[in-house]
């Protein structure tokens, strides 16, 4: 039984989609996809608590973080459940999205659908930076883009 969902990214000049897919509930999850309109290099790139874009990507709240962990990289053992750490994009300004992660889940409590995934205008330092922000945030800087996770065939 593969469960799939999908994100259309929206921002003022950051547009993109964004897929997930999981084969079996206890399985890891496959994020695939593209977003073009970014600045060249990298882009923190995250699930976000709300599935609420009303106020732009503001209202999506902080990152998925349902075991109140400091932000990390996707391996970490310590991380959020949204931390999925960058994108990278070209000099086209296009960035293709492929990983696969063992935290996120399409059902039961800790599922991403309903959520919003947001891209950042900056790198995401992977709580490694020693900034204020870096145990939070990542301090990726603005959020540029973002979409309400849902389910789909």
């Amino acid at each position: 039984m593969s469960l799939k969902a999908v994100a259309v990214l929206t921002g003022e000049k950051v547009k993109g989609i964004v897929y997930f897919s999981q084969e079996a509930p206890d399985c890891p999850v496959t994020v695939t996809g593209e977003i073009s309109g970014l600045s060249k290099g990298l882009h923190g790139f995250h699930v976000h608590e709300y599935g609420d874009n009303t106020n732009g990507c503001v209202s999506a709240g902080g990152h998925f973080n349902p075991f109140n962990q400091d932000h990390g990289a996707p391996g970490d053992q310590v991380r959020h459940v949204g931390d999925l750490g960058n994108v990278e994009a070209g000099d086209d300004g296009v960035a293709k999205v492929q990983l696969t992660d063992r935290l996120l889940s399409l059902t039961g409590p800790l599922s991403v659908v309903g959520r919003s995934v947001v891209v950042h205008a900056d790198q995401d330092d992977l709580g490694r930076g020693g900034h204020e922000l870096s145990k939070t945030t990542g301090n990726a800087g603005g959020r540029v883009a973002c979409g309400v996770i849902g389910i789909t065939k």
